[in-house]
């Protein structure tokens, strides 16, 4: 045995409520993120979803248990849309769940499926928690999906009244509404992110549709309260059914 494999971490599943996510194979683990997203976007009127990017698969499962939509999830690494595939076919509702292994680059030329909902968490956001230690070794890079590839992508997969919806870095979020403006891809709402209360925006959660709005509908999250360590009532109130504790 070398060393590498002698010091190799090994991921336990991720247990939820009602399903679990094998991610041992995946580069980017179950994080705050993901499960953000996942709860956050609007799955009321969702026939059809599309999961760019899934990793794992846990947004799209979550998405499963959310709603009674048809999802599929995009995924280029071979590992991952492994693990995805394993992790949406052992879900309860996994009949409705499928993994796709692609570039989404490639699917949305061939794909002649419309999606009434599109979430995306993919490898150039900034990922998975709020902690100041964050590995560099997880942190993601546009260098493997471009701005302009993926807003391409979801402009022609998306319905006529779809919703977009995506998690990015303060910053990142910013440019990222203005560019989408110019593949006619609108931001519809916004949730601020912050560790506290009285903290910075570290996230933004968006929503886009192909129709302009006049204003934007804003809020804002906090997932801890003001001190100690326990999580607020709105981040609760949003991720309780799903996170075990909760």
């Amino acid at each position: 045995m070398t060393k590498a494999e002698k010091t190799e971490k090994v991921y336990e599943p991720f247990q939820f409520k009602k399903f679990a996510i094998e991610q041992n194979d995946c580069a980017m683990k179950v994080g705050t993120d993901g499960v953000l997203l996942g709860a956050w976007c609007d799955v009321s009127q969702a026939t059809k979803a599309l999961d760019i990017g899934t990793g794992s698969g846990v947004i799209a499962v979550m998405l499963g248990q959310r709603c009674e939509a048809e999802i599929h999830g995009v995924e280029i690494d071979e590992a991952a849309y492994l693990q995805a595939k394993n992790n949406m076919e052992n879900a309860e509702w996994g009949d409705r769940l499928s993994a796709k292994k692609a570039a989404i680059q490639d699917y949305a030329k061939l794909s002649r499926d419309e999606y009434d909902l599109i979430v995306s968490n993919p490898p150039f956001f900034s990922g998975g928690t709020f902690s100041d230690n964050q590995d560099r070794n997880n942190v993601r890079h546009t260098v493997k999906l471009g701005h302009g590839d993926l807003l391409i992508a979801t402009r022609k997969l998306l319905a006529k009244d779809g919703k977009f919806c995506v998690i990015l870095p303060l910053i990142e979020g910013l440019r990222f509404e203005e560019v989408a403006k110019s593949y006619a891809l609108y931001c519809t709402k916004i949730t601020e992110v912050k560790s506290r209360p009285d903290g910075s925006v570290e996230r933004l959660l968006m929503q886009f549709e192909k129709t302009a709005t006049d204003s934007i509908e804003k809020d804002d999250l906090a997932i801890y309260k003001a001190k100690g360590k326990a999580y607020s009532a709105e981040y609760i109130a949003l991720t309780k059914d799903f996170y075990l504790k909760m």
